[in-house]
């Protein structure tokens, strides 16, 4: 029999429903587990395990069927958002020791539906770089390569699910932050439509730029948390509806799917390539290659996160600078060169490039292209995969950077393992507020190919 810390979130929760297992049996069991890894994988250094304890018991007195739609099942939030009594840090050193007194929208949603918080999982600062490592709590590393990086920004969300430490783990994505670690380390992750997860109140409220979603093993627990995320928040000016059906029940097959290898921004590598071409190959359904070109996303993308930094961060960075990152004192410098002429451009560009995505949706149902153009790298490799910022941002990642202007949902999976024993990852680009697509179609694919399971942390290999 499975270890509980290796059960789906799916599972967990039919036997939470079912009384098998007791909310404080998967707390106690996800405790045992970070305890056990996470001093070699260092993903979830902010812990609340005394009151998860609390909360189980508590739960327990609740029937199973009145405990919310994730019954009593542990989770780790990013340290990007507050939670209530515990340290959030935002992978600051001028914020170690900053303690929340209330916790996010998100997070009170979440624990109304059943989830239990075990755990803060790592970010870098501001979630603004592609890896996972900050100067608070160090480098998180990889499951799977413990040399590796697991990705970023929800590089702690990642490695901890690839480790078994937790079913399911909040995320959120401003460039690629929910994709790139999925892809780094063999997991899912969801980036929604905007307002699709309700947000908590910031100056780029109107932004549809950065979102929050799920990530899990399975395309199924994708659905699931998502299911647990999403919902109308008044103080969300993006917020949507409350969903008409649960995106659990989201199983139709696409008719048709669009591969692109490449979307005009760089090169993905060989090994990449063919791995994901290989799981479509799987597939009983007409996948038809598509020329898709985001050419001028770089320029794009480069001005809109430029925009974003200015209403967002500028004073505090500018105050800071000596205190943070390099690359936040880049992109400031960048961006501060902009002129309105570059932020007119933007939004004819964005709104061409959303036409010419409509377009290839009129020919297929969704779109398969591979997650990052590279395996995970070495943990401490910086330089031009992170530190620099000119005039666009690092090429490696362009698949994630380059579609999220499109405001579409976007699904990346696990596509196999390439020939360095490494995961890759495929995403999944549905149309506009169609994550039921990008979810049936993620079902498909991972039936053809199968999901990773949650692995002991392993060492790099010997050469």
């Amino acid at each position: 029999m499975a270890e509980l810390w290796e059960l789906s979130a799916e599972e967990a929760v039919r036997r939470l429903m079912s009384g098998e297992v007791s909310p404080l049996e998967l707390v106690d069991a996800s405790v045992a587990r970070i305890e056990a890894v996470d001093g070699a994988v260092n993903a979830l250094p902010l812990h609340r395990f005394d009151r998860a304890r609390e909360e189980a018991k508590r739960l327990q007195d609740v029937p199973p069927g009145d405990r919310g739609l994730l019954a009593g099942l542990p989770i780790a939030i990013k340290d990007l958002i507050d939670v209530e009594g515990m340290r959030t840090t935002y992978g600051y050193p001028l914020y170690a020791d900053n303690v929340a007194d209330r916790s996010d929208p998100l997070v009170t949603l979440l624990e109304s539906r059943g989830g239990i918080t075990v755990a803060k999982s790592s970010s870098p600062e501001m979630g603004m770089m592609p890896v996972t490592t900050n100067r608070v709590f160090g480098h998180t590393r990889n499951p799977w390569n413990l040399e590796t990086t697991p990705g970023g920004s929800s590089g702690g969300a990642s490695a901890a699910l690839a480790a078994g430490e937790v079913p399911l783990a909040h995320g959120s994505d401003i460039g690629g932050s929910l994709r790139i670690p999925a892809a780094f380390a063999g997991v899912c992750g969801l980036r929604p439509s905007p307002g699709r997860v309700p947000r908590t109140h910031s100056h780029r409220c109107f932004n549809p730029m950065s979102v929050q979603g799920p990530m899990a093993r399975s395309v199924g627990d994708i659905a699931l948390f998502l299911d647990a995320m999403a919902g109308y928040l008044p103080s969300d000016p993006l917020s949507l509806p409350d969903p008409a059906a649960p995106f659990r029940s989201a199983t139709t097959p696409p008719a048709r799917i669009g591969y692109v290898a490449d979307i005009g921004l760089g090169g993905v590598e060989p090994d990449v390539a063919a791995v994901v071409e290989g799981a479509l190959a799987k597939l009983d359904i007409p996948v038809e290659p598509l020329a898709l070109d985001f050419g001028g996303m770089s320029r794009l993308f480069s001005v809109m996160i430029g925009h974003n930094t200015l209403i967002e961060r500028a004073d505090f960075i500018a105050a800071n600078r000596d205190k943070l990152e390099r690359v936040l004192g880049l992109l400031l410098d960048y961006a501060n060169r902009l002129t309105a002429e570059d932020f007119i451009w933007a939004e004819r560009e964005r709104a061409a490039v959303f036409q010419r995505l409509s377009q290839a949706f009129e020919q297929v149902d969704v779109i398969v292209m591979p997650t990052v153009c590279c395996t995970a790298f070495s943990v401490e490799e910086r330089g031009a995969r992170v530190d620099e910022w000119s005039e666009s941002p690092p090429p490696w990642f362009q698949q994630c950077w380059g579609t999220v202007l499109t405001s579409c949902p976007i699904l990346a999976i696990p596509a196999g393992l390439a020939p360095n024993g490494m995961p890759v990852g495929l995403q999944i680009v549905a149309p506009v507020r169609r994550e039921d697509m990008a979810i049936a179609a993620g079902r498909v694919i991972e039936q053809a190919v199968g999901s990773l399971p949650a692995i002991d942390p392993r060492p790099a290999p010997t050469p």
